[in-house]
C-alpha cells in the first residue's frame, strides 16, 4: 500500500513539475541557448560555428521586416511545451540605426499614430511617471500585433511558457515587449496563466527610473535579467540627465525656495545663485537632448515612415537600467582574445564575447 501511495505521489509531483518547466532565476545554459537562437537573427549566410543552436528547438515563425527594419522569430522547444520570442537587434541599415537615435521619451502609457488607419494603444507601466524611449516604442508598435497573434496560436497548442530574448537593440525591445505583454494579461487580452521569462542581453537603457521600478516589480522573484559584459559600452547608453523634476513628489528640493528665504540677504543671494545654476544646467542639458534626439531625428524617421505622427515628448532623459543585472566580468584571458586595441568599437558587444563569458562563469 505504501509503495502504491509513493508511486501516486511521485507521478503527481512529476506531473506538476513537468507542467511548470520554466523556473525563476538566472540559468546559464538557458541563456546561452537563447543567445544561440537569437544569433540566427542574421539575414545573410553569416554563421558563427562557436555559437551552435541547440537541437532542442526549431523555428516556427519569422516575421517580415516591419517599421524601422525590425524583425522577430518564434521558436518552439521540441517537446512543444515552451516557445521562444527572439527579437532582432540593429542591422547595418539607416532605418535600424535611426530607431536607436530616436531617443526622446514619451509616456509609458498612451498611443502612437503609426499611419492614417493604425493607432497603437499601449501600456508599459502602471506609474504615470514612467517614460520610455520613443524609437524602441515605435519598433514595438510594429512588432506587437504579430507577437500577440503567435502567442495566442502557441497557447492554443498547449504552450503556456515563453522565453523572451533579445541582444543589443533586441534586448531593449525585449524589455518593452515583456512590459507590454504583462499589461495585456492584466487586461485579459492574453491568458493570465501564461508564464514569461526574459533575457535582455547587451541591452541599452529603455526608460526612466519609474519605468525601471515598474519592470523590476512585475518581473520580481527572478523572471527578467539584463546580461552585461562589463567591457561593453552599449549597456552604458543612453545619456542620462536627472533634473529636479525627476524625483518623487516628497523630496528635500520641493520647498527649497522657502528654506532659502529664511537666510540672511547675502547668504540668500549666494545660495539662490548657485542653486539656480545647478538646476538650470541640468534642465538645459535635458532640453538639448530632447530637441536633438526627438524632433531633429524624427524628421529623418518621418522620411521612412511618412504617416507616423510625431508624439508629444516628455521632458525627461533620466534613463536607468531595468532588470536584474547579470555581470559578465572580463579577465586577462578574455582580453587576450578580445583586446581593447583596434578600431572595432563593438568588439565587446557582439554575441561571441557574451557567449564566451557566460559559458565561463555559468
Amino acid at each position: 500500500m505504501r509503495t502504491f501511495v509513493s508511486v501516486i505521489i511521485s507521478l503527481f509531483l512529476w506531473s506538476t513539475l513537468s507542467s511548470q518547466d520554466l523556473q525563476p532565476g538566472f540559468d546559464g545554459k538557458e541563456y546561452t541557448d537563447m543567445l544561440a537562437i537569437n544569433f540566427q537573427r542574421f539575414d545573410s549566410m553569416m554563421i558563427n560555428p562557436a555559437i551552435p543552436v541547440s537541437s532542442d528547438y526549431h523555428t516556427v515563425y519569422r516575421s517580415p521586416e516591419l517599421g524601422l527594419k525590425n524583425r522577430w522569430n518564434m521558436w518552439y522547444r521540441n517537446d512543444n511545451k515552451l516557445a521562444v520570442i527572439s527579437l532582432r537587434g540593429t542591422v547595418a541599415e539607416l532605418p535600424s540605426w535611426l530607431e536607436n537615435y530616436y531617443a526622446a521619451m514619451v509616456p509609458a502609457t498612451g498611443s502612437l499614430q503609426l499611419n492614417d488607419s493604425t493607432v497603437f494603444n499601449y501600456q508599459l507601466a502602471a506609474d504615470e511617471k514612467a517614460h520610455v524611449h520613443v524609437g524602441w516604442l515605435t519598433g514595438l508598435a510594429h512588432l506587437a500585433p504579430s507577437i500577440t497573434e503567435q502567442i495566442k496560436l502557441a497557447y492554443q497548442q498547449g504552450i503556456h511558457e515563453f522565453i523572451i530574448i533579445g541582444h543589443s537593440q533586441g534586448g531593449a525591445l525585449a524589455t518593452l515587449t515583456r512590459s507590454y505583454l504583462f499589461y495585456l494579461s492584466q487586461k485579459g487580452t492574453l491568458p493570465t496563466d501564461i508564464r514569461f521569462k526574459t533575457y535582455c542581453s547587451a541591452a541599452p537603457k529603455t526608460g526612466n527610473l519609474y519605468y525601471a521600478y515598474d519592470f523590476d516589480f512585475i518581473t520580481r522573484n527572478g523572471w527578467a535579467f539584463t546580461v552585461v559584459n562589463a567591457a561593453d559600452w552599449v549597456p552604458e547608453t543612453l545619456f542620462s540627465v536627472q533634473t529636479l523634476t525627476d524625483f518623487n513628489p516628497v523630496n528635500p528640493f520641493t520647498n527649497v525656495a522657502g528654506v532659502i528665504k529664511k537666510q540672511h540677504l547675502i547668504t540668500r543671494w549666494f545660495i539662490k545663485y548657485k542653486y539656480n545654476r545647478l538646476k538650470n544646467g541640468v534642465r538645459h542639458a535635458q532640453k538639448r537632448f530632447e530637441r536633438n534626439l526627438g524632433g531633429m531625428v524624427f524628421r529623418f524617421v518621418h522620411k521612412i515612415l511618412p504617416q507616423l505622427k510625431e508624439p508629444v515628448y516628455v521632458h525627461d532623459n533620466n534613463y536607468q537600467r531595468a532588470g536584474v543585472p547579470i555581470v559578465l566580468q572580463p579577465d586577462e584571458e578574455y582580453y587576450k582574445r578580445y583586446p581593447n586595441t583596434g578600431t572595432n568599437i563593438f568588439v565587446h558587444h557582439m554575441f561571441a564575447p557574451y557567449y564566451l563569458l557566460a559559458k565561463k562563469y555559468y
